[in-house]
């Protein structure tokens, strides 16, 4: 009997109201966070733009985006610590919503790039805050579990906005992102509030949301680098091995013409299975370390056949993606250790922040990778950036404090 209670109650946790808000929020940021690299041709091409100048405003376009979600990052995270993490989860999904609809009116390439720019600042703030009020709403043993289920469900939005774009417009489709956003505000509104923030808000000489706090310890500088490091494979195999999965088909003399956008879609197929496995890995072995390594080796041994294990037909590339992608799925758990490592008066400004910098790392692999292509060619201007980022990664997840057992109710001097 006493363990059906118990059954019941983690279920009853994992169901909760956080969770599934939380979880429906980043399905409506990643369905929009990916929309416009699936619509970049189509709305360019509308725009009346041709091959050439698709390709450098496509490119200015995505910056433009980038550099939204690393600002609204820290605007996000500091307000989340400093005003609560609801503040941000109703602010973020206004901001990105309303930009979104925006985009399925405009006529103007500059334009263009201002409202992909003020939507990635509010597409920057949905999963730290989310993971950070899952976090601090359920008990140590279910956090893994329950931020890999927010993960999990919300990555889904991926192949949504694939196939919403495939059925509709690319001008409805940011219609369709865009009322998603406000159906989900309505949601919202019966959510409470983390009672870890409520307790330490109470402490009125407490510093609070402090960004620059991450720089003025070399301990906490270097926490705080090495959670950004434990991330650098994921993007490297959405930002590389998938959007630039075109050239490598050439390179690999592909007969069949490769579709990046279904490339990353399987991509996140695997990363929204994996997110899942990761969470469940994490309770078993009771280890946030142990769960993210396994993981990132299997993303390592098929990024090495992804390169170099001669894939000659198409569905076996997009089968390849869907393998790394899996690899690359303890996404949630990365951000979740982030969220662990500190303390609650900056833990959702780490949360929010340490996933848009390396988001905000793509630009850094993109720009070696052109640069490479012409010396190396494509398949190993790839590897080496990847041998970067797994390097860098497997060295983090090895020295980065371990977190499952970690008790949240605590605060940073």
């Amino acid at each position: 009997m006493t363990t059906t209670i118990k059954e019941k109650s983690a279920w009853a946790y994992l169901f909760s109201a956080p969770v599934i808000v939380a979880a429906l929020g980043y399905f409506v940021d990643i369905y929009d966070l990916l929309l416009f690299g699936i619509v970049r041709i189509p709305s360019l091409t509308d725009l009346g733009l041709d091959e050439a100048a698709r390709s450098i405003e496509g490119a200015s376009i995505i910056n433009w985006q980038m550099t939204g979600l690393l600002l609204g990052g820290i605007l996000w995270g500091v307000l989340g610590d400093k005003k609560g993490r609801l503040s941000v989860l109703f602010g973020s999904i206004i901001t990105y919503s309303i930009a979104n609809f925006a985009c399925g009116f405009v006529q103007d390439v500059f334009v263009y790039k201002i409202l992909r720019f003020i939507a990635g600042i509010g597409l920057a703030g949905e999963l730290g805050a989310g993971i950070t009020l899952v976090s601090e709403s359920l008990p140590k043993k279910l956090r893994a579990l329950g931020t890999s289920l927010v993960a999990g469900v919300g990555l889904l939005g991926a192949v949504v906005g694939y196939f919403t774009v495939e059925l509709f417009s690319w001008r409805n489709a940011y219609f369709i992102g865009g009322g998603m956003g406000i159906m989900l505000l309505f949601l919202r509104i019966g959510v409470f509030e983390s009672g870890m923030f409520h307790a330490m808000k109470a402490k009125e000489q407490l510093s609070k949301g402090n960004f620059l706090s991450f720089f003025t310890k070399k301990s906490r500088l270097i926490l705080y680098l090495k959670c950004i490091g434990v991330g650098l494979p994921t993007w490297f195999v959405i930002g590389i091995l998938a959007t630039f999965s075109n050239e490598i088909g050439k390179a690999l003399h592909i007969s069949e013409a490769i579709k990046p956008g279904l490339a990353v879609m399987w991509c996140y197929v695997g990363l929204a299975a994996g997110d899942l496995v990761s969470g469940v890995i994490s309770y078993w072995l009771e280890s946030r370390r142990k769960a993210v390594a396994y993981l990132m080796l299997f993303a390592a041994f098929g990024a090495v056949i992804f390169l170099y294990g001669g894939i000659s037909t198409s569905k076996g590339l997009y089968a390849m993606c869907l393998w790394v992608g899996f690899g690359i799925g303890y996404w949630a758990m990365f951000v979740t250790i982030g969220a662990e490592q500190f303390g609650t008066n900056v833990r959702a400004t780490a949360a929010t922040t340490i996933p848009n910098m390396v988001r905000g790392t793509v630009v850094l692999m993109t720009t070696g990778y052109t640069f490479l292509k012409p010396h190396v060619m494509e398949l190993h201007a790839a590897a080496i950036i990847g041998i970067l980022c797994f390097g860098i990664g497997f060295y983090c997840i090895k020295t980065i404090p371990e977190t499952h057992h970690k008790d949240l109710d605590f605060v940073e001097d």
